[in-house]
């Protein structure tokens, strides 16, 4: 029996395969749309978790940089507040260093052995300045105020009180002047002699080389430099720097604040007048040149330092021209600069007319009260000098004058409390 296979027709071949190729493209475009929008919609999700993780890293990271910046800050600072503390430490430790350089080396000092000075500890140094032609002032002095012989090595032994004319020598080595000077030096031994040419003009550099002599021989309170032709009452001057013992740095005196002369004919004509601004300026507040007391930091301060320091005209400017810029505390000390009482054979002895006279003559930075009345009220004075001359003027007369009316009494500097 023969079978009959069925055949499809030619012409359907072609409409068959357009039609499952259409069926195909439906299906699968379906399919892979919303395969491809769920991984779009995953994709998105996962970028955002993405993002969060990242967004909460970076904030983490932040917070602790922060955190660790306010930490490194609290670190600078504290840091900084030790390297200031170290800078001073460091300071003072050089200024020490220094000042036992300045001692193992003798500076400023005249050599006259091999060995090394050794510093007494004193309570205050005074030096006397005087000139080769003042024997006679400096006679008036010992005569008043200043003890002598063994009463000025007791004054030393027993209140701390070094008491010394200061002076140079000439310009010519081994001159007449130097070997009265060295005459006198043996009879009174009471001399501090300096490596200086003595000369009106060098005023400025024989303050440095005092005070830098001084250091390296006494490890003082305080240093102080006075006048040939002032009178000082020596217990009410230790007494009253005892009470700034504890204080670092004092620059003590009678505080004033004068003209800069820029005429060339004046006495205390200023060359530098021009650095002080415009004409007619006035200093900085300085002490007069009568007498000043400076603590043992700003003496060692000139000690280290004098050779750098600058020279005015005027001593007394150039002292106080030193202290600028530093942490010094200037006392206005106006029993430092009183006036003296006036002679009887040429003023009249009526308290009134006195007045009239020292209202007239007084600086500006005088009070007209002169040592003879404080010393009636219990008040007695330091020093006193006469402002017209800038010191007791006719010193040599009149100092012992003064000495009686205005004078502690002995018994003062021995009981004074230090």
């Amino acid at each position: 029996m023969k079978s009959k296979t069925a055949k499809v027709s030619v012409t359907w071949i072609p409409i068959f395969s357009i039609s499952f190729f259409f069926i195909g493209m439906l299906f699968t475009n379906k399919f892979w749309g919303s395969l491809e929008s769920n991984n779009q919609l995953i994709t998105q999700q996962r970028r955002d978790q993405e993002l969060q993780i990242v967004s909460e890293d970076c904030n983490t990271k932040k917070k602790k940089e922060e955190d660790n910046d306010n930490d490194v800050m609290k670190e600078v600072y504290k840091t900084h507040e030790a390297i200031q503390g170290l800078d001073k430490s460091i300071s003072m430790l050089q200024m020490e260093l220094s000042a036992s350089r300045s001692v193992s080396r003798g500076d400023g000092l005249i050599p006259t052995a091999n060995q090394q000075p050794v510093r007494k500890k004193a309570f205050m140094v005074i030096g006397i300045n005087t000139a080769f032609s003042s024997r006679k002032r400096r006679d008036s002095v010992r005569e008043t105020w200043m003890p002598r012989g063994d009463k000025l090595r007791r004054l030393e032994e027993e209140k701390g009180i070094v008491v010394r004319f200061m002076i140079g020598h000439s310009a010519t080595s081994n001159s007449i002047l130097d070997r009265a000077l060295d005459s006198e030096e043996a009879q009174h031994k009471d001399f501090l002699r300096l490596e200086h040419v003595e000369g009106y003009h060098e005023l400025s550099a024989k303050t440095k080389i005092f005070f830098a002599t001084a250091v390296a021989k006494w490890d003082a309170d305080f240093y102080v430099k006075v006048d040939d032709d002032v009178h000082l009452n020596l217990g009410t001057f230790a007494a009253t720097l005892a009470r700034h013992r504890s204080k670092p740095r004092v620059y003590i005196g009678c505080m004033k604040s004068g003209p800069v002369l820029a005429q060339k004919s004046v006495k205390y004509h200023e060359p530098e007048y021009w650095k002080f601004g415009e004409e007619g300026n006035k200093y900085f507040r300085h002490a007069t040149g009568q007498i000043y007391a400076i603590s043992k930091d700003l003496a060692t301060y000139i000690s280290i330092n004098q050779h750098i320091l600058h020279k005015y005209a005027n001593e007394d400017v150039s002292l106080g021209s030193w202290f600028i810029g530093l942490e010094v505390e200037h006392i206005d000390e106006r029993n430092m600069c009183c006036g003296t009482p006036p002679d009887e054979k040429s003023f009249s002895t009526n308290n009134a007319s006195r007045l009239i006279f020292y209202s007239s003559n007084c600086s500006h930075i005088c009070y007209c009260a002169d040592c003879e009345w404080k010393a009636q009220a219990g008040n007695v004075c330091i020093a006193s000098f006469d402002w017209s001359c800038s010191g007791i003027c006719k010193s040599v007369e009149k100092i012992k004058f003064v000495h009686e009316r205005c004078g502690e009494g002995e018994e003062a500097l021995w009981h004074a409390l230090l």
